[in-house]
């Protein structure tokens, strides 16, 4: 089995050194290099082609969301998990529209560190339903109809299908759940969310569900 190659962006060489030792000792996770600014992201993923990047959100001079917003620009951009150490802030949700897969915890138990990168790299958001409600209910402020009639604009592209399983992604659903929903087989929700991404000009499922959330089409008593 191929291993994930990893990037490690930290300013602070103690968190770096914890992490390589943690994620170095996986079997299937090879640490190809690190980097203590944003700054330096670039230069290093040309160079070492990492599938995963762990990326810090604070840093001194390039800070992690600048990083993220211009690695997810790249036609062969790696997957991102933002290292944080709160649930739900601003900065997280700009990292996450920015096409962040996700994020973890800096005082994340090891093991789950572990497995957030081996979901990222097979193509997994790292958010469970909680924490992406959590988010979303943070995301809401003064500029949530502007919001609103943006997103709905967009999500105007899909066809009704494509649309409910967007809502069902937005709701947390994993394919298998989506498939039993809305009577169809995991390959045909897989293509679904494919096309949606495509349409919409998104990086991942985090994306179509803050989407689906800004137009709020989440909401119970939300016309559907």
């Amino acid at each position: 089995m191929t291993a994930i190659r990893l990037l490690l962006v930290d300013d602070d060489p103690l968190v770096r050194a914890g992490l390589s030792l943690m994620l170095g000792g996986a079997g299937d996770i090879e640490i190809v290099g690190e980097a203590a600014d944003g700054s330096e992201v670039g230069a290093l993923v040309d160079r070492t082609r990492p599938d995963v990047v762990l990326m810090d959100i604070r840093m001194p001079a390039v800070d992690g969301l600048t990083a993220t917003e211009l690695l997810r620009r790249r036609a062969d951009a790696p997957q991102v998990v933002v290292l944080t150490t709160f649930h739900a802030d601003e900065q997280v949700l700009r990292a996450l529209r920015a096409g962040a897969a996700g994020f973890v915890l800096k005082d994340t138990a090891p093991a789950e560190i572990v497995d957030a990168v081996r979901r990222v790299a097979a193509g997994d958001p790292v958010l469970s339903p909680a924490v992406t409600r959590q988010l979303m209910a943070h995301a809401a402020g003064t500029t949530a109809d502007a919001r609103r009639a943006s997103a709905r604009a967009r999500l105007a592209a899909l066809n009704d299908r494509e649309r409910e399983v967007a809502v069902a992604v937005g709701r947390g659903h994993a394919n298998a759940g989506i498939a039993t929903e809305l009577y169809m087989s995991v390959a045909t929700v897989k293509t679904h969310v494919s096309r949606i991404l495509a349409k919409l000009d998104l990086n991942n499922r985090v994306q179509i569900a803050l989407l689906v959330h800004d137009a709020g089409f989440l909401d119970d008593t939300e016309e559907r």
